[in-house]
């Protein structure tokens, strides 16, 4: 596809790819007359199901909230679906990359009071994310640079219907389910219907991978083949085989996950497993559990991270000047949605 003979909604004309992935294409774009830059997502228009018309559509509902992107355009261009969303600035994997896979107890509690938040806003327009990880979050640019973003909702359900709130009912299914099996939550691996508490389990997971470097099940990989004695090598799947590693590294790990962290953040892992499958969290209190926490070690909620120095006038500038700019290269922009939704 010549990207440069494409015109988006009469508006924006595509310029380099920065990502390619499961869910389509993302390349920058530029309005024609504003000169403002975004990324545009494109998903080849084939078969009935559209998970970028999909993804579009919970867009659309809940942008205007807090850390949500803005949809530009969305629909049918020619052989493709295109969405036009606000260009952001690199993920928290990025970043996490950038500052030597660690972050500090106060970058990560600030992070933990906005993801907390973002959480929230999600499941009360009655969805459950379903990918909470690392890339699935940006920060964003110029004055709203503090501001945590959630992006990539390619995965995401209703819980509950909008109208009633009858919250959908518990099943369960004989293989894995969906999103990123490093941070999936225990019940996910089992097959069980996601619900809210899994995206607080996944956000422990982050937490706790954040402070920590790692998390105890990152390198778990089964071979490629079916190793000798497997019951049937025909149907081996490796895919499959690596979320049941990891799920049982997972339940191995339990004991020791948070030993040595801020008992806050066994708090928060303890209470997302022990929540039954239609239990509302209590979004509140978890995030004044990490802000009393923040005030015993006098952390201060001013903005400033990891990843910022002290600027002039008392402004922050990041590290960086491609990061300043939000340009760090593929997997630094907003086309980190399109990171691979399995390992």
């Amino acid at each position: 596809m010549d990207s440069r003979a494409l015109q988006v909604g009469g508006r924006y004309s595509l310029q380099e790819e920065i990502a390619m992935g499961g869910c389509g294409t993302v390349f920058l774009g530029v309005h024609s007359v504003a000169g403002k830059e975004v990324a545009i997502k494109l998903e080849p228009a084939v078969g009935k199901h559209s998970p970028l018309k999909q993804e579009s559509k919970i867009y659309k509902t809940l942008m205007g909230g807090p850390g949500v992107p803005w949809i530009m355009y969305s629909g049918r261009q020619g052989d493709y679906n295109v969405l036009v969303i606000d260009l952001l600035g690199p993920s928290l994997e990025d970043l996490f990359k950038m500052c030597n896979r660690h972050f500090s107890l106060k970058t990560v509690l600030l992070l933990a009071d906005q993801l907390l938040s973002r959480i929230e806003f999600i499941h009360s327009h009655h969805f459950v994310h379903r990918d909470v990880k690392p890339a699935n979050f940006v920060i964003g640019t110029g004055k709203a640079a503090h501001l945590v973003n959630v992006i990539d909702f390619g995965l995401a359900k209703k819980y509950r219907d909008p109208r009633t709130c009858v919250h959908i009912p518990y099943k369960q299914d004989d293989v894995h389910g969906v999103g990123t099996s490093l941070f999936a939550a225990i019940n996910t691996h089992f097959g069980v219907e996601a619900s809210r508490r899994d995206d607080l389990e996944s956000l422990a997971y982050m937490l706790i991978y954040f402070l920590r470097g790692t998390l105890p099940w990152r390198k778990v990989r089964p071979p490629p083949e079916a190793p000798p004695g497997h019951p049937d090598p025909s149907h081996y799947d490796p895919v499959t085989a690596t979320w049941d590693a990891t799920r049982d590294a997972k339940l191995a790990a339990e004991a020791l996950l948070t030993a040595g962290l801020p008992p806050e953040f066994d708090v928060l892992y303890r209470y997302a497993r022990g929540l039954e499958f239609d239990d509302l969290p209590d979004y509140a209190g978890l995030r004044a559990l990490f802000r009393g926490l923040a005030a015993r070690a006098n952390i201060q909620y001013d903005g400033v991270f990891d990843w910022t120095v002290p600027g002039p006038r008392g402004q922050h500038a990041r590290r960086s000047a491609t990061i300043a700019g939000g340009h760090t290269g593929g997997g630094g922009r907003i086309c980190a949605a399109c990171d691979a939704r399995r390992r």
